[in-house]
């Protein structure tokens, strides 16, 4: 089981002085943030892609892979890369190149995206956006496992002998999860490859993306890769925590107040209708232990526990109490609830043991010097007195 923290990069008015912190310390403090993760022994930091104000999170690769050098441990994630609005080739050279940064600390959680206004500025078109994600990924998954490409497709414009590079580490290409909470199709293609299915359920009542859930499951085993109960399932959740429940609801109340996310409805309102966590640690690890109950086992549990215009300071206790005082917890109860036989969350380690067990890993087989990966001999302007007679003119 994975216990970690996601984000994406958000920044709201502090609700003392309404002033909001800048785009350069909102990402130093996320930097903070994902170091202390590592550093209480959390399993998981994802980061989250957005490119519309007030987010920073516009570079996900960038950011993880900072951090990759700046810890040991804990293994990097994206909460989420979109597939929609991203050339896949893009997806997966930026990724396996982030998988060889990071020695393998890392996976990918793939979404849709749901800003309308963020499929024009790359091109796209939202109306189009599950068939978009479809494609994308089918692409995806073949540029990583097959070292030359010829595809075809109705988004993009053809592939012909390509090789995406870095070829994936030890040709294990990095786990993927794809996150939604609304699209069967998705949760489809995700047993359909044997991917991890996320839901991210803060906002929605209490176990209302159940039914997507357990359709995953359904065709994960419908397409051979195990028993519905061990189909690869994440879950989202939100928490605040403090020694004593009353201190965690007087000290988050103003940051929920004041964050637009929030507007209509009352703390306790939403604590009691919906995953997010206030209170005492127990508090927080009795809530938790509701989702397996509802959910059934699963293998990744996310939090956000630095939304909006939490200081770093605050987040930086937040990651500690979740850290030492809640998460042993739940490994330890969870564990002991869990049916016999239910997978662990997959890593790059134990994919590359299934794949080889103790023997070499693959190397790839690129074609060299043919298809797209050749641009070949530089045009020369036909001016140019240096320009040899064979060579190509510019007209």
């Amino acid at each position: 089981m994975h216990f970690g923290i996601f984000g994406v990069g958000d920044i709201a008015p502090d609700p003392a002085t309404g002033i909001p912190r800048s785009e350069a310390q909102r990402i130093q403090d996320t930097i903070r943030v994902a170091k202390a993760a590592d550093e209480f022994g959390l399993d998981v930091f994802a980061f989250g892609e957005h490119h519309n104000p007030p987010f920073v999170a516009s570079a996900p690769p960038v950011l993880l892979a900072y951090v990759a050098a700046e810890t040991k441990n804990i293994l990097l994630s994206t909460s989420i890369t979109l597939i929609t609005t991203n050339d896949p080739v893009k997806i997966a050279e930026d990724y396996a190149f982030l998988q060889h940064v990071a020695k393998g600390r890392m996976d990918l959680m793939l979404g849709r995206g749901n800003t309308v206004p963020v499929y024009p500025w790359f091109g796209q078109d939202i109306r189009q956006g599950v068939p978009l994600a479809l494609e994308h990924y089918n692409l995806l998954h073949k540029l990583w496992r097959e070292d030359v490409v010829d595809w075809e497709g109705r988004f993009r414009t053809p592939l012909q002998g390509f090789t995406a590079t870095p070829r994936p580490l030890d040709g294990i290409p990095p786990f993927v999860w794809h996150g939604a909470i609304r699209t069967p199709e998705i949760a489809e293609q995700a047993a359909y490859y044997g991917n991890g299915y996320f839901a991210n359920h803060i906002l929605a009542p209490n176990f209302h993306f159940k039914p997507l859930v357990d359709f995953y499951r359904q065709r994960f085993e419908h397409y051979g890769h195990g028993r519905a109960q061990d189909a690869i399932v994440g879950l989202g959740g939100q928490a605040f925590i403090a020694k004593k429940s009353q201190d965690a609801y007087d000290r988050f109340r103003p940051y929920f107040e004041s964050y637009p996310m929030f507007q209509g409805t009352s703390l306790e309102q939403m604590v009691r209708n919906t995953p997010l966590s206030v209170g005492s640690p127990q508090e927080v690890i009795d809530k938790t232990l509701t989702f397996q109950e509802g959910f059934g086992d699963y293998q990744r549990q996310m939090w956000a526990i630095d939304i909006g215009s939490l200081p770093v300071d605050v987040a930086l206790e937040q990651v500690e109490l979740l850290a030492t005082e809640v998460v042993p917890v739940l490994r330890k109860e969870m564990d002991a609830r869990r049916a016999p036989g239910v997978p662990d969350a997959p890593t790059h380690a134990s994919l590359v043991q299934a794949a080889y067990g103790d023997g070499e890993t693959r190397q790839a087989r690129p074609r060299p010097n043919s298809g797209d990966n050749t641009s070949g001999p530089l045009p020369y302007l036909d001016s140019d007195p240096e320009r040899p007679a064979n060579m190509p003119r510019v007209v």
